[in-house]
C-alpha cells in the first residue's frame, strides 16, 4: 500500500512539513535518512498513480489583493485551495494591471506600464488564446458586464483592461468570435464545451477591485461550484485557477493561486511561480509553444503533478 502524504493545512503557509519516520522491520536496523522536503505534497484519488490528462484550463482573475488577504477574507476560494491545491509563492509580474493580463495572454509585458485602451497599445504577433485556436484547438474569454464581442472600450462596470485579448490587433476576427459577454459560460459549462485555454473576467465590483472580498469570493462560489458539477470537470479533463492579477502594492505582488483538479488533494506548491507560468500551462494544454518568457517559465499544473498535451 502506496503511504500517502501528509495534508498541509494552508494556515501553516510556507510552514515545514515534519516527516515521522517509518518503525524498522527488522531489530536494530539503521534507520534511513529522512529525504528532503519535496517541493510538493500532494495525494492522488482512486483514478491511481497516473493522473488524467489535463485538456482544458479555466483561469479566474480577481483583482489587487495578495496571498494573505486572500486567503483570510475569501473562505469559499480558501477552502478549494486546501481541498485541491494551491501556490504559496506564485508572483504577478509588474503593476498596474494590464502588463500582468499581458503576460498571462501572450507571456510578456510588452513594455506596457498602464492600464490604457488597445487604441493606446495594439500588440502585434500571437496571444496564446490566437495561438490555440490556429493550431486546431479551442479559446474562449467570458467577460462580465461586456456589452458586445471583444469590446474596445470600457464601460459601465466592464474593463476592457481585464481583458487581454483585446489588446491583440492581429487577432481581431478571432477575439471578435470567441471574446464574449459571460451570459455565454454556463451553457458552455452545462454542456461540456468549454474550451481548451479559457478565461473568465467579474466586472470591476465582483473581482473585488471596487468592491469587497467577500463579494468576490460568494461571486466565485456561484460559478465555480457549477464548474465542478459539469460535465468537463467530472471526466477529469478539466483544471480550474483562481489567482490574481496583482497585490495591493504592499506584499510583494504575492498572490493566492489555487489549482483544482479531481485528482489533486492538498497539493502545497512552494516552488516559485508567476504569470508566466500560467501562461506555459496554457500553452502546454493547448499543445501549441509557450510565447515568450513563458518558454522559459516553470509550468503551473505540471508543478501540481498534471500532466498536459504539451
Amino acid at each position: 500500500m502506496v503511504r500517502r502524504p501528509l495534508a498541509v493545512p494552508l494556515a501553516l503557509g510556507l510552514a515545514a512539513v515534519v516527516a515521522i519516520p517509518l518503525v524498522a522491520a527488522v531489530a536494530q536496523a539503521p534507520a534511513a535518512p529522512a529525504p528532503p522536503a519535496p517541493a510538493v505534497a500532494r495525494q492522488t484519488t482512486a483514478r491511481g498513480a497516473a493522473t488524467t490528462e489535463v485538456t482544458k484550463l479555466l483561469v479566474f482573475v480577481v483583482e489587487n489583493h495578495s496571498l494573505q488577504q486572500m486567503r483570510r477574507q475569501m473562505p469559499y476560494t480558501a477552502r478549494l485551495a486546501r481541498r485541491y491545491g494551491y501556490a504559496t509563492r506564485y508572483h504577478a509580474v509588474t503593476h498596474p494591471s494590464l502588463p500582468n493580463y499581458l503576460a498571462i495572454a501572450g507571456g510578456d509585458t510588452f513594455g506596457v506600464r498602464d492600464d490604457a485602451a488597445p487604441a493606446a497599445h495594439p500588440l502585434s504577433g500571437p496571444s496564446v488564446f490566437g495561438r490555440a485556436v490556429r493550431a486546431g484547438s479551442t479559446a474562449r474569454l467570458y467577460a462580465e458586464a461586456m456589452g458586445s464581442r471583444c469590446q474596445l472600450e470600457s464601460s459601465g462596470t466592464y474593463a476592457v483592461k481585464h481583458n487581454p485579448w483585446a489588446y491583440f490587433a492581429h487577432e481581431r476576427r478571432l477575439c471578435r468570435r470567441d471574446d464574449v459577454p459571460l451570459r455565454r459560460f454556463g451553457r458552455d459549462v452545462d454542456a461540456g464545451r468549454l474550451p481548451a485555454v479559457g478565461m473568465v473576467i467579474p466586472d470591476l465590483c465582483n473581482d473585488a477591485h471596487d468592491c469587497g472580498l467577500d463579494r468576490a469570493d460568494s461571486w466565485l462560489r456561484k460559478r465555480v461550484r457549477r464548474v465542478l458539477a459539469g460535465p468537463d470537470w467530472s471526466a477529469g479533463r478539466l483544471a480550474v485557477v483562481i489567482t490574481a492579477d496583482e497585490d495591493d502594492g504592499a506584499h510583494g505582488n504575492r498572490v493566492l493561486t489555487v489549482v483544482a483538479h479531481p485528482d489533486l488533494r492538498h497539493a502545497v506548491v512552494r516552488a516559485r511561480l508567476t504569470h508566466y507560468s500560467l501562461s506555459r500551462s496554457y500553452a502546454d494544454v493547448a499543445g501549441v509553444r509557450p510565447l515568450r518568457h513563458a518558454a522559459d517559465a516553470r509550468s503551473l499544473l505540471r508543478r501540481f503533478g498534471l500532466s498536459t498535451a504539451g
